[in-house]
């Protein structure tokens, strides 16, 4: 624990929707949900006004729908995040080297490392003027915590929001922590919660009034003595500003379980090739390929091949995932598969020749070689295997003008789908910076003058700082 609360956790409010709130001014003030909008799709948030009917993250989109049928459903634009939460990150650099990113829209920093506070005063006025800087830059807010443990900073941050400021004042702690449900601290999910509710404790002073001895007796000892200690009020872990990176995986819930084997096995390619994208972005490679399907019982099958060496080659995971997929019964439909890569490392020690000889040797004394076979994407006309190609095939088939996100007219200009079904788009002609609500028309979805687009800035840059840097005089 620390003596000053300099350890700042900073969580924007209802992020995604509220930046589909900012980026639509007929939005503004009212219900708006996100997630995916299929029969199987889940809320990723939800924005203070639906939170309301009872709509919270995690929740099945179809109760969603039933609780506030009148709320606006949008699929979520992870562009526009991506580009809001490097916006976010940047401020928090600009307070100190050690800034340890949880996610999109939440954060750690070290504000003593950055010599940006080293008492209560000085971290308070340093979490007020971040949060007028969010504001200014992305249109946003966000809460903060200030305290002298990350689990504090966590807290009080929780306890700040929507759009606030709490410090927790070292010598506090415990009286602070008392009167709360076990389920604040971190480790402590339904099971353990349960478990401790059995044994007569609920809140965090019942905790501490077992003693470390009966939370030993009860959950372990690592778990026990942990517990305790949070239970407590310390915590002394520090502010890390690079996670290690552990795995990269994807995976994809489909509205119908699928039943045909071809069509399996083409979906596991797709997300082998998603997946070696997203490995590549990264910068590792990786050695361990991992196969993920949840059947049609909600049952989950998870099957794994470790290669003689890390490996970013689609062919070779596309390949590995295929070999996992053979060895697994999905005669009864399948509602999730899921592709990943483990065992990662910076760089590609995959030994080609060696994997070309075992290639040679599987295929007879002939030594040929097959080529992998090709993802089929529908509505292309040929096949495709590249990445590049499998990017350009993944935009057509994402020409279904998704709700909310953002497209352009020809004559019309900037814009965003309200809805589309039955060979019409229904677009609303706005844009971050609107005064007023814009006009809703209605198209085909073929119209040659209406197309996707990139998100628009949430806030409008001055003419100055578009221009660059001025020379100095």
């Amino acid at each position: 624990m620390r003596p000053a609360p300099t350890v700042l956790h900073l969580d924007m409010d209802a992020f995604f929707a509220a930046a589909e709130q900012a980026a639509k001014p007929s939005l503004r003030g009212k219900p708006v949900v996100v997630g995916g909008l299929g029969p199987r799709g889940v809320v990723a948030t939800a924005s203070y006004e639906a939170r309301r009917f009872g709509i919270h993250s995690a929740m099945p989109m179809a109760q969603a729908r039933r609780l506030a049928p009148n709320a606006a459903y949008l699929v979520p634009r992870f562009a526009l995040y991506r580009t809001v939460s490097e916006q976010v990150m940047e401020l928090l650099g600009r307070l100190s080297p050690l800034v340890e990113p949880l996610s999109l829209d939440e954060a750690f920093v070290d504000l003593e490392a950055g010599g940006s506070a080293d008492d209560a005063a000085s971290a308070r006025a340093t979490g007020e003027r971040l949060r007028r800087d969010i504001r200014a830059v992305t249109g946003l807010t966000g809460s903060v915590g200030l305290a002298g443990s990350k689990m504090l900073a966590k807290i009080a941050s929780e306890q700040a929001k929507p759009d606030g400021l709490v410090l927790i004042e070292p010598g506090t702690e415990r009286e602070l922590l008392g009167p709360m449900s076990v389920r604040t601290l971190p480790g402590v999910g339904p099971a353990t919660g349960e478990h401790l509710r059995r044994a007569g404790m609920t809140t965090i002073a019942d905790l501490t009034e077992a003693g470390e001895d009966e939370l030993v007796r009860l959950v372990g000892k690592a778990h026990g003595t942990s517990l305790y200690r949070m239970a407590s009020g310390h915590d002394d872990r520090p502010v890390v500003a690079e996670r290690e990176t552990k795995s990269v995986s994807v995976e994809d819930t489909f509205d119908v379980d699928l039943h045909d084997r071809v069509r399996v096995r083409t979906e596991v390619e797709r997300l082998a090739e998603r997946c070696v994208r997203r490995l590549r972005e990264s910068g590792h490679s990786g050695r361990t390929i991992v196969l993920k399907v949840r059947r049609y019982d909600f049952s989950t099958l998870t099957r794994s091949e470790t290669l003689r060496g890390p490996t970013d080659d689609p062919g070779v995971v596309r390949e590995a995932a295929g070999r996992l997929l053979e060895s697994l019964d999905t005669t009864g439909g399948v509602r999730l598969l899921g592709v990943g890569v483990t065992g990662l490392t910076d760089y590609t020690q995959e030994d080609l020749f060696a994997q070309a000889a075992a290639d040679a040797e599987a295929a007879g004394a002939t030594g040929a070689v097959d080529e992998p076979d090709p993802v089929v994407v529908p509505g292309e006309p040929e096949p495709r295997s590249d990445p590049d190609a499998v990017a350009v095939a993944d935009e057509v088939a994402e020409r279904h003008w998704p709700a909310g996100h953002d497209v352009r007219h020809a004559e019309f200009g900037a814009g965003w789908v309200q809805g589309s079904g039955v060979g019409r788009v229904t677009v609303r002609f706005e844009e971050p910076t609107s005064a007023v609500p814009g006009r809703v028309r209605t198209f085909r979805t073929d119209d040659p003058d209406l197309e996707l687009s990139e998100p628009l800035p949430l806030v409008a840059v001055p003419p100055d700082e578009e221009a660059g840097p001025r020379e100095p005089a």
